[in-house]
C-alpha cells in the first residue's frame, strides 16, 4: 500500500471531517456518448488492494475492483450527463454537472469532497480539487474506477446499437477508425455534434 495514498483523506480527518467523498469522471474526451462521474465514501481504515488510477489498470482488473469498491463503500453514486446536454452547455460545464449529480446522489451526505482535476463548480460542500488526484488519493482513485467501468459498459451497449462505429474497441475516442466511420456513415444519435471530427459531418 502506498503510504501517501491516504494523505488527503488523513489531512481532512485531522481537520475534523469524517465523511470524505472522492469524486472523478470518465469520458470527457470521446466524440460520442455521455460523460460519467462517480462519488464514493469509505469508512476510515478501509483499503482495497489494487485500487489505482483507472487508466493504469486492465479492463479485467477494473471490473473486479468495481464490485469490491461498491461492496466496501459506505456510500457511492454514479451519475451521467448525456451527449445532448454536452452539446448544449459544453463538456466542461457538463463535467461540473456530472460531479454535482454524483455528490448529490450519495445516500449519505459527505462533509468534505476531494475532486480530481484543477477546478469544480456548483458544489456547496467543503471541497478541494486535486490535480492527478486519481494517483494521489485512494477515494478519488476508487471513484475513477467506478466512473470508467460504468461508462465502458454503457458504450459497449451502444456498440450493439451502432456496430458500424466500433465503439467497443475505442470507447468513443477519436481514433483513426472512428473518424473514418463518422466520415463514411455520418454521426449517429449518441455522437457529440459540437466536437471536432463530428461537426464537420453534421448535415
Amino acid at each position: 500500500m502506498e503510504t501517501n495514498f491516504f494523505e488527503y483523506e488523513n489531512k481532512c480527518r485531522a481537520n475534523g471531517y469524517k465523511l470524505i467523498a472522492g469524486v472523478d469522471e470518465a469520458g470527457r474526451g470521446p466524440l460520442a456518448g455521455a460523460v460519467y462521474a462517480a462519488a464514493v465514501i469509505f469508512d476510515e481504515g478501509v483499503y482495497i488492494e489494487g485500487v489505482n488510477d483507472s487508466k493504469k489498470l486492465t479492463p479485467k482488473k477494473r471490473d473486479a475492483l468495481y464490485d469490491e469498491i461498491i461492496k466496501k463503500s459506505k456510500a457511492y453514486c454514479i451519475f451521467s450527463v448525456d451527449e445532448k446536454v454536452i452539446d448544449e452547455i459544453n463538456i466542461l460545464n457538463a463535467t461540473y454537472k456530472a460531479f454535482q449529480g454524483a455528490i448529490a446522489g450519495l445516500e449519505i451526505k459527505p462533509d468534505y469532497v476531494l475532486i480530481d482535476g484543477n477546478r469544480a463548480q456548483g458544489i456547496d460542500i467543503a471541497h478541494e480539487t486535486v490535480v492527478k488526484g486519481d494517483s494521489k488519493s485512494f477515494s478519488i482513485a476508487a471513484a475513477s474506477i467506478l466512473a470508467k467501468v460504468a461508462r465502458d459498459r454503457y458504450i459497449e451497449e451502444a456498440d450493439k446499437l451502432y456496430p458500424e462505429y466500433g465503439f467497443a474497441a475505442h470507447k468513443g475516442y477519436g481514433t483513426k477508425a472512428h473518424l473514418e466511420a463518422i466520415a463514411k456513415y455520418g454521426p449517429c444519435p449518441i455522437h457529440r455534434l459540437t466536437f471536432g471530427g463530428v461537426r464537420e459531418h453534421v448535415k
